[in-house]
C-alpha cells in the first residue's frame, strides 16, 4: 500500500493530500531508510518514522487496512513504538 494513503486509511492525518506534504519535506523513514517519494510501499511488519506535530513518531504496522474506517479499526493496523517530544514532561 502507498505510504500516503496508508497515513491517511490509519487516521494520523485528516487527508491524503497533508499526508503527501509531510512526506515530500523528507523527513520520514521506512525500516531506517528515507522516504524518497510520496508513493513509497508500505508492508505489515514495516516501522515507520515521522515528525508529527512538533513530535517524532514511531509506528510499526500491523496490518493493511481497507478504508479509513471509524478510530479503532484504525488503531488496530499500527501499534505506537515511540514518541519523542522534545523533552516534555509527561
Amino acid at each position: 500500500m502507498r505510504l500516503d494513503r496508508f497515513l491517511f486509511f490509519i487516521r494520523l492525518l485528516k487527508s491524503r493530500t497533508q499526508a503527501q506534504a509531510l512526506l515530500e519535506q523528507g523527513r520520514t523513514r521506512i525500516d531506517g531508510r528515507r522516504v524518497e517519494k510520496v508513493s513509497e510501499t508500505v508492508r505489515t511488519g514495516s516501522t515507520i518514522t515521522l515528525p508529527l506535530r512538533g513530535e517524532v513518531r514511531v509506528i510499526r504496522v500491523l496490518a493493511m487496512p481497507t478504508r479509513r474506517g471509524p478510530s479503532p479499526e484504525a488503531r488496530a493496523c499500527y501499534e505506537e513504538l515511540g514518541v519523542d517530544d522534545g523533552g516534555a514532561a509527561s
